[in-house]
């Protein structure tokens, strides 16, 4: 699964996963997943912190600002872009808003009182639920991310009490569930918001110009951006010409001399940050 790494890997760093399209409560506008946002999106603020997140804002793997879309337009509703197998990929512009759960759940991964997430996907979308479950339940386990911390915990459920909720969606209904939240995602980005961590379909899919040659990268870059939000963490920047970009910084906006990271810690558990944002 995580084969496309290995080049990244070299250069001391973990992966760069998508929310680069978003930035904020995403990592684009917020995912991850970065952002080309117009705007930036008003903070909002998360579960575990009772002042307001400097993360949250669309966009990967992740925080929510907007960029243009890097796939034309096939048709008025929709675009075309190539899954990571290369076979084509038709992105509706939106959907119903309504979801299907992944069955099933996993065991706990990291130490403390587990967080209880729900990975759902849109209705109406080719994508497979179990699969999507599956790739997020591997982000969230991985040594390098999130877990690293000593202190969080995480375990995917399909019923019962959630802390958070991982919705793959088409960019219409991500901009109306995060709008609904006051965060602009222009159909462009990713965003967290409440307890949602918002996936635009179209980044989940096509990922960004960075890591169009490793859209499951980017992937991890959302879901570590995005959830880095609800977990209370704010954007970062580069720590440093040649360093690994910190997967909280909003990569799509430039990555300031770093080079490709989708990762919070390196493989030795160090974490990789650089300096506070606003």
């Amino acid at each position: 699964m995580w084969g496309g790494l290995g080049v990244v890997a070299a250069l001391g760093v973990a992966g760069f996963a998508a929310v680069c399209w978003t930035t904020g409560g995403t990592e684009e506008l917020a995912g991850g997943a970065g952002s080309g946002a117009s705007a930036e999106p008003s903070p909002e603020r998360s579960r575990r912190s009772s002042s307001p997140s400097p993360g949250q804002s669309p966009g990967a793997g992740t925080g929510a600002s907007r960029s243009p879309s890097s796939s034309p337009s096939s048709s008025p509703g929709e675009s075309g872009s190539s899954s990571p197998s290369g076979s084509p990929v038709t992105i509706p512009r939106t959907g119903p808003g309504t979801f299907t759960t992944a069955s099933g759940g996993s065991g706990k991964v990291g130490k403390g009182a587990p967080l209880r997430y729900r990975v759902d996907v849109e209705k109406g979308l080719s994508l497979s639920t179990a699969d999507v479950a599956e790739e997020v339940e591997g982000i969230l386990a991985d040594p390098r991310g999130w877990t690293a911390d000593g202190d969080s915990a995480f375990q995917r459920v399909s019923g019962g009490r959630t802390d958070f909720v991982v919705k793959v969606a088409t960019p219409g209904t991500v901009d109306d569930i995060c709008g609904a939240g006051g965060l602009n995602t222009g159909g462009e980005y990713n965003c967290h918001v409440g307890d949602n961590v918002m996936v635009n379909l179209e980044r989940w899919e096509q990922a960004t110009p960075v890591y169009a040659k490793d859209v499951k990268a980017y992937r991890a870059l959302i879901i570590n951006h995005e959830v880095g939000h609800f977990l209370g963490h704010g954007h970062v920047g580069c720590p440093g010409e040649g360093e690994p970009a910190p997967a909280m910084m909003q990569q799509i906006k430039g990555m300031n001399g770093c080079v490709p990271n989708v990762w919070p810690y390196d493989s030795e558990g160090r974490p990789v940050t650089g300096p506070s944002v606003p």
